[in-house]
């Protein structure tokens, strides 16, 4: 693979006392011979403490005074913002840090449904996952309870065509949003995973039953029917050439970034950037092994198109949702580097925070000029860069 990282075998470490399993809850063996001897960039990290006290001040000054950021009716990006604040443990004690997070702890609490969910009227399954999440990341003996019942919530909205009756199988085990559009997506099945998860975890951590869990087996299966990659998968759009092999796509038999005459006559689905990081962190959830030719062909994919100008494939639709992906995949991946076909050495890290630390506007906010996915929302936008930069500050 070329790949280069530290650490040990392993399957989750511990949760730190925020929500840093973000970085790095799962540890595969190391396959170098070389190991990279790593050097503490002091002046980068003191760069990038600077940019993450200011983000998170200015994320401060956006909250609504009933608690919520950006939008009473998405819980999600409330959520989100509590997520990359909670991680900061240095501001935990800062008396208007704290009551931020209590406010908007509040706020979450007032979007929980007797179904279990929390959500107000739209994407159900979204903004239950997200917002559970978040609950995790506070560890308030008082949100045990709705943890439990999201997660329920969550696991029964998991796709079961073929337990139901319908004929179509290919979306089986996957999660939608949940409500209106109830098809399953690699995005919407991505952050259900990684929900239930780690919620699973917390809970275990203090003997407190999890109820049910997903079918992962299932999901698993859904994450590979979005993965052009004809020895896993059969659906008529997959294409082997090296363009797409190993990369993934929306849903099966769509993706946002289009298809592509094949030269047989064929037409293919285009893979792109951050499902593919998005499929490779859901194998990482399921507990696949780097070896598996699943996990290797999404890896591989994912060093041949690397780039920070661009979501590979979207351009800058969805470009830091693809920031906070990438960082998220190869911090979980371990990889402290990794090199390119081209021979092209890789330090990602070093790489992602300066191109970060530049896209900061002078007030401390992020938002991309392109608004599609909701990416002109600075809380959104902002929220996403604080965690990535949160997740590369301690191997940096």
């Amino acid at each position: 693979m070329n790949l280069c990282r530290s650490g040990r075998a392993g399957s989750f470490v511990s949760l730190f006392c925020t929500f840093l399993f973000f970085c790095c809850p799962v540890s595969w063996a190391a396959v170098t011979t070389t190991p990279l001897n790593l050097v503490p960039n002091t002046s980068l990290r003191n760069e990038l403490q600077h940019a993450i006290t200011k983000g998170a001040g200015w994320l401060l000054q956006s909250q609504n005074t009933n608690g919520w950021w950006s939008t009473p009716d998405h819980p999600a990006i409330t959520s989100l913002a509590l997520i990359a604040l909670s991680s900061q443990k240095d501001r935990l004690s800062d008396p208007r840090t704290k009551k931020a997070i209590q406010l908007g702890y509040k706020f979450l609490k007032s979007c929980e449904q007797p179904n279990g969910g929390i959500y107000q009227k739209e994407l159900p399954s979204y903004n239950t996952a997200i917002s559970l999440m978040a609950l995790v990341a506070g560890q308030r003996a008082e949100d045990q309870g709705a943890i439990v019942n999201a997660r329920k919530f969550l696991i029964g909205l998991q796709a079961q065509y073929n337990v139901t009756g319908g004929t179509n199988n290919t979306f089986s085990g996957g999660m939608g949003y949940g409500n209106g559009d109830k098809t399953p997506d690699l995005s919407n099945t991505l952050v259900v995973l990684e929900a239930l998860r780690f919620s699973k975890r917390a809970l275990a951590d203090k003997n407190i039953p999890a109820g049910g869990d997903l079918d992962w087996a299932a999901a698993v299966a859904f994450v590979q029917k979005c993965q052009n990659l004809p020895s896993h998968n059969t659906e008529p759009w997959v294409s082997g050439d090296p363009q797409n092999s190993g990369g993934f796509i929306y849903t099966p038999g769509i993706s946002k970034a289009g298809e592509t005459n094949l030269a047989n006559g064929r037409v293919a689905l285009r893979s792109y950037g951050s499902m593919t990081y998005a499929g490779l962190i859901s194998y990482i959830y399921a507990d696949l092994k780097p070896s598996d030719p699943r996990v290797t062909a999404a890896f591989n994919w994912l060093k041949d198109n690397y780039t920070l100008t661009e979501n590979p494939g979207m351009g800058a639709q969805g470009l830091y949702y693809y920031y906070h992906l990438m960082t998220k995949a190869l911090t979980l991946h371990g990889a402290d580097f990794f090199k390119t076909r081209d021979g092209r050495t890789i330090h990602w890290r070093e790489e992602t925070s300066l191109h970060l630390i530049n896209l900061q506007h002078p007030d401390g906010s992020w938002a991309n000029e392109n608004g599609r996915w909701f990416e002109k929302d600075a809380v959104l936008v902002t929220s996403y860069s604080l965690m990535a930069l949160e997740m590369i500050m301690p191997k940096l």
